[in-house]
């Protein structure tokens, strides 16, 4: 092995075993730590463009480089239990998806205990207003409008698609969406036990079609859902098996794929170049894009 190729896998390691060490203390900031390996050749970067006033009501656009117009796009939300997240840690995420000529939107959204629910579901939905507002300037299809997110922030992305009032609040609709990826998402946590959650969701006066699982009908759109095996933050079996055997037996396509070698953080971790050996999940993510309700009916 050269010099070369040791300081490539040392380093791959290093970056690995800190995103597992913050991981375990359930920090999803850990995924900053993959920014430093990020390539920043395969995008062009529309950093801070605001869709509401509030200063955290701000998201970033990651255009690919090379790709046929007009192309997918992706609105990210990452978690975080509503209460901590910034996108610019999520770098990593844009880089992903516009690796494979996918525009990439990831966007802030106002946190607890500055607001409780619904208000980050509201700010959600306007990112979404937005990214659909400028789809021209994106080369984006209106055909194509993706959402996406991870732990708090699929728990965003389930009930966009999957609760009407929304997207409906801000003038859109479901049907409107090519489909939605939820990795490691919490769809049914009532009782809710997690102090913060308590806080953002004001328990116990949680009302129950606050829940995605509440949400699921025939209508849904494409669905595709990831989680891992191991996860102990949020249990895979009560909220993605549940939530995929919900939407089929009422007839949505839903797929789900369970990755054995990943937990909670490092599934989406595995979307960073540097970590692509854990789980194909970019993969997963780009056939679904291209075909999702095919890749939701496997």
């Amino acid at each position: 092995m050269t010099l070369k190729n040791c300081f490539l896998l040392w380093r791959s390691w290093l970056v690995l075993a800190s995103v597992a060490a913050v991981g375990t203390l359930g920090g999803c900031s850990a995924a900053g730590a993959l920014n430093a390996l990020v390539p920043t050749d395969s995008y062009t970067l529309r950093s801070a463009v605001p869709y509401g006033p509030d200063p955290r009501q701000q998201l970033d656009v990651y255009l690919p480089v090379t790709r046929q117009q007009p192309g997918p796009v992706v609105v990210f939300f990452y978690g975080g239990s509503w209460t901590m997240g910034e996108r610019d840690t999520y770098r990593f995420v844009g880089e992903a998806l516009a690796s494979k000529g996918i525009t990439a939107v990831i966007a802030d959204y106002r946190l607890s205990p500055q607001v409780r629910y619904p208000v980050f579901l509201q700010d959600s939905a306007q990112a979404v207003l937005w990214t659909f507002d400028h789809l021209a300037e994106l080369g984006a299809d209106p055909r194509q409008v993706f959402v996406m997110g991870h732990s708090a922030g699929a728990y965003n992305a389930a009930m966009l698609a999957l609760d009407a009032r929304w997207l409906g609040g801000v003038g859109l609709n479901p049907a409107q969406l090519a489909g939605w990826i939820g990795m490691a998402g919490p769809y049914d946590f009532l009782p809710i036990v997690n102090p913060d959650v308590q806080v953002a969701f004001e328990w116990p006066g949680t009302p129950a079609d606050s829940q995605p699982l509440f949400h699921v009908s025939r209508k849904a759109p494409p669905t595709l859902l990831m989680a891992a095996r191991a996860d102990t933050t949020v249990n895979p079996v009560r909220n993605s098996e549940a939530l995929a055997r919900k939407l089929t037996a009422a007839g949505a396509p839903a797929g789900i794929s369970i990755y054995e070698k990943v937990s909670h953080v490092t599934l989406v971790a595995a979307l960073a170049r540097p970590l692509r050996g854990l789980a194909p999940v970019l993969e997963r993510i780009e056939r679904f894009v291209q075909s999702p309700a095919a890749v939701a009916a496997e």
